[in-house]
């Protein structure tokens, strides 16, 4: 018998993957299983989740994917150290993003951020048309008229997207996941709404970037993306 059909069991198979991957990893990224410990043995994974041996094995081989745990025959499977892990991994990232001491986690995306955003701003100075940078532009305007956190975390988020796209490089594209993970670390922080003032200086800082890469300005574009990324963590680390 072949199952095919939506529903079958290789979507049931898939969904419980799916979610031993998600408990195991969350639980690993929290410091329930510390680094160089060992995770319970396969039966037992099994018992605690109600799942097959198949979706135990399944779940541990993307684990081992993402970095996270590492599998050795006759020894058993231990996480592996933290430097280890592939943090550039969407499933890896968000689970940092939901640690209840964030604020590590923000450092280093902070860091990570103003090292490759100001030269990918830079390079949109050079290589963006007039079309894309109109479309920057619209995307300052949603970000103006954003009428709730959520609205205005999306345009926030597909402006710096773009500006990656912009930048004409595939490896900086490929960062997408990492500052969407930021930004969604902030969204979900953010501890007030912004007044209307905060929010004027927000929009005019993200502007301060649109200006710099129509007029070609590379230096002032990188300068801007900096100021932009700084006052995020100036608001949200308090320094």
């Amino acid at each position: 018998m072949t199952f095919v059909a939506t529903g079958g069991l290789g979507n049931q198979i898939g969904n419980h993957t799916d979610q031993v991957v998600e408990q195991l990893g969350r639980a690993i990224v929290a410091g329930e299983y510390p680094p160089e410990s060992m995770i319970p043995l396969d039966p037992d994974i099994s018992e605690m989740f109600d799942v097959s041996r198949t979706v135990v094995r399944e779940a541990k081989k993307t684990l081992i994917a993402k970095g996270l745990i590492q599998s050795k025959a006759k020894v058993g499977t231990h996480v592996r150290p933290a430097s280890e892990w592939n943090m550039f991994d969407p499933d890896v990232l968000r689970w940092h993003a939901a640690l209840k001491n964030v604020r590590p986690f923000l450092e280093d995306l902070f860091e990570i951020r103003l090292i490759f955003e100001p030269a990918a701003a830079s390079q949109a100075a050079r290589r963006a048309s007039d079309a894309e940078c109109a479309a920057l532009s619209k995307l300052c305007d949603n970000l103006a008229k954003g009428e709730d956190r959520a609205a205005v975390a999306v345009a926030d988020l597909e402006f710096h997207k773009l500006i990656l796209k912009l930048s004409g490089n595939r490896f900086l594209q490929s960062l997408g996941d990492l500052v969407q993970a930021a930004l969604y670390s902030l969204f979900i922080n953010e501890a007030h709404e912004r007044n209307d003032q905060e929010t004027r200086e927000f929009v005019e800082r993200h502007r301060a970037i649109v200006t710099a890469i129509t007029a070609g300005d590379a230096k002032g574009a990188s300068a801007a993306m900096e100021a932009v990324i700084l006052a995020g963590r100036r608001i949200e680390m308090g320094i």
